[in-house]
């Protein structure tokens, strides 16, 4: 199973973040499961129509991160967006807004933190393993 994301920035190099509706209620990446023959991008895309309402102008690629609690792949794509975000999707995004890196809103995972820096960061593409989650409240 693979799942895409987006660090989705602004001119001011802002984060697009999505507050969910459901969980943990967290802020989390523009992103989700991939479906049946959709690559890593085009499930980037789908999950940003869907969630923000938007198209998106894929940079490249800032990392892949292996999940195997959850037997997934997670790619992460650096992004602009191709219009303005809103939450799009009642049912999974109460909200949406752009935050600057070092004051992300809570709560949010330690995965969403560390895929933000390292698409930041503009090195290679990052190839990690991931031994859960821990939230950051």
């Amino acid at each position: 199973m693979i799942g895409a994301a987006s660090v989705v920035t602004d001119t001011e190099g802002r984060v697009l973040l999505v507050h969910h509706t459901y969980g943990e209620r967290n802020w989390e990446l523009p992103g989700g499961r991939g479906g049946p023959a959709e690559s890593a991008e085009d499930t980037a895309r789908r999950e940003a129509r869907e969630e923000v309402g938007v198209e998106l102008e894929i940079e490249r690629l800032t990392g892949v991160y292996w999940e195997p609690d959850q037997c997934m792949h997670h790619f992460v794509f650096r992004a602009r967006a191709l219009g303005e975000p809103r939450a799009a999707d009642a049912a999974e995004i109460g909200e949406c807004g752009w935050f600057a890196a070092d004051a992300l809103p809570r709560p949010i995972s330690d995965l969403t933190v560390r895929r933000i820096a390292d698409a930041l960061a503009g090195s290679p593409p990052a190839v990690a393993t991931i031994a859960g989650r821990t939230w950051i409240r």
